[in-house]
C-alpha cells in the first residue's frame, strides 16, 4: 500500500471524526423540531437522543466527498449509499411504528396492502444500493456485459444487506459501532480500495462511540443504515467477486437467522462475544431480589 493512499485514508478518517463531533454538537444545541422529536427510550428505560445518527451520516458523506484519494464513481457511490441509508433510516426513526420488526413483518404487511415505513425503507435502500452499484460499474466499463450485470446485482445486495445487518446490531450501547469498526478493519486489510472507502464511515462512527457507550445517544436506523450501506460500497470496491458472493451469502444468512434467533441472547451466551459487547459499557442494571 502506497504512503499516499495511507495518508489520504488517514485524512478522510480524521475529517469524518471531526465532522461528526461538530455536527453532533450543533444538532444537540439546536435539535430540529425540538429535543422531544429525537428522544427515545433505551433498553434501560432511560432517554437517549437519535441525533447521533444524522451526525454520523452527514460526517461520513462529507468526508467521502471532500477528501481526495477516491475516484469519481467510488466517491459518488459512497455518497449515494450514505445519504440514501441515512435519509430513509431517519424517516423510519421519526415516522415509523414499532409494531412490526424485520423483513417478515414489513413485507407481510405490504402483501396485505398496508405500506409501513419499514417497507418504504426496504425498497428505498434497495434502490440506493442499486444506484451505488451502477455508479461503481462505470469503473469496469470495458468488462463483458454479463459480468458487469452480475457485479451490479452483487454489489447492490451488499449495500442494502449490510445497511440492514448493521441496524440489527443496534440494540445495545456501542454494539453496532463495534461491529462496523471490525468490519471496516477487515475491509481495510483486504486492500487499498477497502481502506479508502471504509475510512469515512469508520471515522464518523468511532468519533461518537463515547456517546453511544455512555447511553446518551444511539445510532438509530439513520446512523446504522448509513454506516452499513457505505461499508457495502467498501466491500464492493475491495473484494474479488467470489469473496463478495460469499459475504453476500453470509449477510443474507444472518438476516434470515435474525427472524428466528436473538443476536443479543447469542452474544450473552458466548463469553468472548459478551466481553467484547460489554467493553466500555456501563454495568448491567441490578436485578430486583
Amino acid at each position: 500500500m502506497s504512503r499516499r493512499a495511507l495518508l489520504a485514508a488517514s485524512a478522510r478518517l480524521a475529517v469524518a471524526a471531526a465532522s461528526a463531533r461538530l455536527a453532533y454538537t450543533a444538532l444537540i444545541s439546536r435539535p430540529p423540531g425540538g429535543e422531544k422529536t429525537w428522544t427515545r427510550t433505551n433498553h434501560r428505560g432511560e432517554p437517549v437522543t437519535l441525533l447521533e445518527g444524522p451526525s454520523v451520516t452527514v460526517a461520513a458523506v462529507t468526508a467521502a466527498l471532500a477528501v481526495p484519494g477516491l475516484d469519481g464513481p467510488e466517491r459518488l457511490a459512497l455518497a449515494v449509499a450514505g445519504v440514501g441509508g441515512g435519509a430513509l433510516g431517519c424517516y423510519d426513526d421519526l415516522a415509523g411504528g414499532k409494531d412490526r420488526h424485520g423483513f417478515r413483518g414489513h413485507l407481510g404487511a405490504l402483501a396485505r396492502g398496508e405500506v409501513t415505513t419499514g417497507a418504504v425503507k426496504i425498497v428505498g435502500i434497495g434502490a440506493a444500493g442499486l444506484a451505488a452499484a451502477a455508479l461503481l460499474s462505470r469503473r469496469t466499463s470495458g468488462a463483458p456485459a454479463a459480468g458487469r450485470m452480475a457485479d451490479v446485482a452483487i454489489n447492490a445486495g451488499l449495500v442494502a444487506g449490510l445497511a440492514n445487518l448493521v441496524n440489527l446490531f443496534d440494540l445495545r450501547p456501542g454494539r453496532a459501532i463495534k461491529v462496523s469498526l471490525l468490519a471496516g478493519a477487515a475491509l481495510s486489510a483486504a486492500g487499498p480500495g477497502g481502506l479508502a472507502a471504509a475510512a469515512a464511515p469508520a471515522g464518523a462512527a468511532a468519533a461518537l462511540l463515547p456517546e453511544d457507550l455512555g447511553e446518551r445517544a444511539m445510532l438509530g436506523d439513520a446512523g446504522a443504515n448509513a454506516i452499513g450501506a457505505m461499508l457495502g460500497v467498501a466491500a464492493a470496491t475491495s473484494l474479488p467477486r467470489p469473496a463478495r458472493v460469499g459475504l453476500l451469502a453470509a449477510v443474507v444468512g444472518l438476516t434470515a437467522a435474525s427472524e428466528k434467533v436473538s443476536f443479543t441472547k447469542v452474544i450473552e451466551r458466548t463469553p468472548p462475544l459478551r466481553r467484547l459487547d460489554m467493553l466500555g459499557r456501563r454495568p448491567p442494571a441490578p436485578t430486583a431480589p
